[in-house]
């Protein structure tokens, strides 16, 4: 049974609140004055998903690249496209920058950019409309992957073989595809760049499109209403990298109301407390039936969890040698299968590696990593997970790295490596496999960081704040949804953009 608004109030209001008195003070009034006059950072509330609310605070503009103009509908049929799914999920949609004073979202479309010099036209237009943008607003590009870069790396691109009569490089290499190749990886740098520039709590993110993928294919639409709205709000500067068509073809024009993962079944680890207990409470609001999962110490705060969510809890230490099997004999007694598991329990134990020990270093691993490993492992020997859609909790220390935590980082850099290559063998039976890498999140661990120092993690990212358990978990509940279908072995960070890493 979903949940009514009421319980979906009530579900949420457990969330822990920032107590990032800063921003309370210059996010608004005279504090705000005096941070700005003084150059010192000036960061808002964020627009964080309110039902009650528009989902983009005010019109979407749609603008294109296609036959040398950024704003004639007919000449881009991908732009008209995503404009024509914007109108029908209710959006005032313009195709035209001129005389727009409150803009709730540009959409630029590049998927058919070639060389890099077509970029200038629609990224100057942008460039005029962003003083029009409204707080909360949102930029998002929606463009094809360059070949062998990190981002998209995957996809697959023509080559000399497949057009012959395609000029060739001193290297053998097709100049239109290096031309193209070059434009792609450009928007790249240009959206991140733009995300930096943002003011008032707006983004900027894209949307890659594998090659073969149309622009209208089920997780490009899905991923398009999940960055303009407030679920997103805490991703900023990021790709959405969609790989295939898969999704269900009606659900450009289907609701997209409250419960997204309606009688679902999905196990969530470390969901005693923190990021877990956020997790599992967002879960179970969006209709699924959520497992939460964590070790026999914690089964005080686990049972009340399960008895607040309608459950019954599996009090279970990941590492054990059987926990997978466990965890799929628990849903199989209740529910008959299993649809998804988040990968959350986690551990830190930090020191400077000239001072790690074994242990500190092994059990690190054993629980961040190899528990993971080993419980999708066992799942998937079962047909009862047929369809199952992992997503594993990485963080940007395992993408960038952090002083005092060469444990953690290797643990974590394991996830990002554990989803890429499940990605293929989920494919094969109906699955996905992705990550979330959070960044600096206002939990009880976090609030226990010296003050300084916790000012200064907060500022260290576009959106000049800490991010909430909340917004992890709405990531999490996007790439569990039909939604991201199209998605798999990608890792999504959920980072404000911090000024570090890849």
């Amino acid at each position: 049974m979903s949940p009514s608004p009421f319980d979906l109030t009530s579900l949420l209001g457990h969330a822990p609140a920032t107590d990032d008195a800063y921003l309370s003070v210059v996010s608004q009034g005279p504090g705000r004055k005096i941070a700005t006059s003084l150059g010192l950072p000036a960061p808002v509330a964020l627009r964080r998903h309110d039902p009650d609310t528009p989902a983009v605070p005010g019109l979407v503009l749609v603008l294109g690249a296609g036959s040398g103009t950024t704003t004639t509908p007919g000449s881009d049929p991908d732009a008209d496209a995503l404009a024509q799914h914007l109108l029908t999920r209710g959006f005032e949609v313009h195709r035209h920058g001129d005389g727009l004073r409150r803009v709730g979202a540009v959409v630029l479309c590049l998927t058919g950019l070639t060389e890099l010099g077509g970029l200038s036209a629609p990224a100057l237009e942008l460039g005029g409309l962003l003083r029009s943008l409204a707080p909360g607003g949102r930029v998002i590009t929606i463009s094809r992957p360059a070949d062998g870069v990190a981002a998209g790396g995957a996809a697959s691109l023509p080559t000399a073989a497949d057009d012959p009569a395609a000029g060739t490089a001193a290297g053998g290499a097709p100049f239109d595809v290096v031309d193209r190749n070059a434009a792609r990886q450009g928007v790249v740098g240009f959206l991140r760049s733009v995300a930096q520039e943002m003011r008032g709590g707006a983004t900027a993110n894209g949307i890659l499109v594998a090659d073969g993928v149309a622009a209208t294919a089920p997780s490009v639409l899905g991923g398009l209403d999940f960055l303009l709205s407030g679920r997103s709000a805490f991703v900023d500067g990021q790709f959405l990298v969609v790989g295939s068509d898969a999704g269900p073809e009606g659900l450009a024009t289907a609701p997209q109301g409250e419960t997204p993962l309606d009688r679902r079944v999905v196990v969530v680890t470390g969901a005693a407390r923190g990021i877990g207990e956020q997790i599992a409470r967002l879960l179970h609001a969006q209709g699924a039936r959520v497992v939460p999962v964590d070790v026999p110490a914690a089964g005080q705060p686990l049972s009340e969890l399960a008895n607040q969510l309608g459950t019954a809890s599996l009090p279970l230490d990941v590492t054990a040698p059987d926990a997978g099997t466990r965890i799929l004999e628990h849903c199989k007694t209740r529910y008959g299968r299993i649809d998804g598991i988040v990968h959350n329990a986690g551990i830190t134990r930090d020191k400077m590696l000239a001072n790690m020990d074994e242990s500190r270093f092994a059990s690190v691993l054993a629980v961040n990593t190899e528990a993971p490993l080993r419980i999708t492992r066992q799942l998937l020997a079962d047909p009862a997970a047929d369809g199952l859609r992992v997503v594993g909790l990485a963080s940007t220390s395992g993408i960038a790295g952090n002083r005092g935590q060469t444990n953690y980082a290797a643990s974590k850099a394991g996830i990002v490596g554990m989803v890429a290559a499940l990605a293929p063998v989920l494919a094969e039976r109906g699955g996905t496999a992705n990550a979330v890498a959070p960044g600096f999140i206002e939990t009880e661990m976090t609030a226990k960081i010296p003050m300084a120092r916790r000012q200064v993690a907060r500022r260290l990212n576009s959106l000049q704040q800490g991010g909430l358990p909340l917004d992890v978990a709405e990531a999490i509940a996007f790439l569990l949804s039909d939604a991201a279908a199209g998605i798999s072995g990608q890792t999504l960070r959920v980072c404000g953009q911090n000024l570090v890493g890849a």
